[in-house]
């Protein structure tokens, strides 16, 4: 079995008692940085052999702990901190799992983007988890596009000698819109500056840092002013049947579309 197992992202104790006992009996752990897995083992008095698994040797590590799989020993796979596959190496792992239908399955603990939007007081019922930004401009305009008009909550993993290159480009992008800054959370200094994009920000630049950005409003509907008759017209100009054009209509003005008929009728 692999066991994909959150770690904690800040304090220690916020560790699961599922999470040590699994690290406990499993044969093997995969791990970014055999240091800093090794100081989260040490320190709960846990001893296994280690295994590098990061981004630049995802296809070595997966074909090792395949075959690690395949003769039935029981592997954990965790990040520097967090969720892994959350902005972390593990989607080709999974992949494969699947496609061997060999068995995996989830311990829950902390995750940065979770944990962060919750603190921002942002809108939650609706969030979109884009990660980090690209490096080369071109890729990161294209990146951005694709979230600039959503109406949920963005979430960015920031590092911190970036914050300043992030805020500038985002404003750039996204406009004035507010944004809350969750910094070394879990921790003693934890804390969550809000702000509004394009305006000074005041914090300080160390420390593991989470952006969470309001979505984009709503964009105005400028076929709202027509006359319904000119607005289902519109529709049918467009190639959509009588039927299908009225529906449109009704769920653009919030009402039945039993309504337009009548108003259709009417005129």
């Amino acid at each position: 079995m692999l066991y994909i197992i959150a770690t904690p992202i800040g304090n220690l104790d916020e560790i699961t008692k599922r999470a040590l006992d699994t690290l406990t009996v499993c044969d093997f752990v995969a791990c970014e940085d055999t240091r800093r897995s090794g100081l989260l083992l040490n320190r709960f008095g846990i001893s296994k052999p280690l295994i590098k698994y990061e981004s630049h040797n995802e296809a070595g590590g997966t074909a090792k702990i395949l075959g690690l799989l395949s003769e039935g020993k029981n592997v954990v796979l965790i990040s520097d901190a967090g969720m892994p596959l959350i902005s972390d190496p593990g989607s080709c792992l999974i992949t494969a799992c699947i496609a061997e239908s060999l068995p995996y399955t989830v311990i829950s603990g902390p995750c940065a983007c979770i944990n962060a939007v919750v603190l921002s007081g942002f809108d939650t019922r609706s969030f979109c988890m884009i990660g980090f930004l690209p490096d080369k401009k071109k890729d990161r305009d294209e990146y951005i596009a694709r979230f600039a008009d959503l109406q949920s909550t963005l979430i960015l993993y920031c590092p911190p000698h970036d914050l300043d290159n992030y805020l500038e480009y985002l404003y750039s992008r996204l406009g004035e819109r507010k944004i809350a800054i969750v910094r070394e959370m879990t921790k003693i200094y934890e804390e969550v500056v809000h702000a509004v994009l394009g305006q000074p920000i005041q914090i300080n630049r160390k420390g593991e840092m989470v952006l969470v950005i309001e979505g984009a409003k709503p964009k105005e509907n400028l076929l709202l002013p027509l006359s319904i008759e000119k607005h289902v017209d519109y529709y049918i100009k467009a190639g959509l049947t009588k039927n299908e054009a009225i529906k449109n209509v009704a769920k653009e003005r919030g009402v039945h579309k039993s309504e337009i008929y009548k108003q259709i009728v009417e005129e």
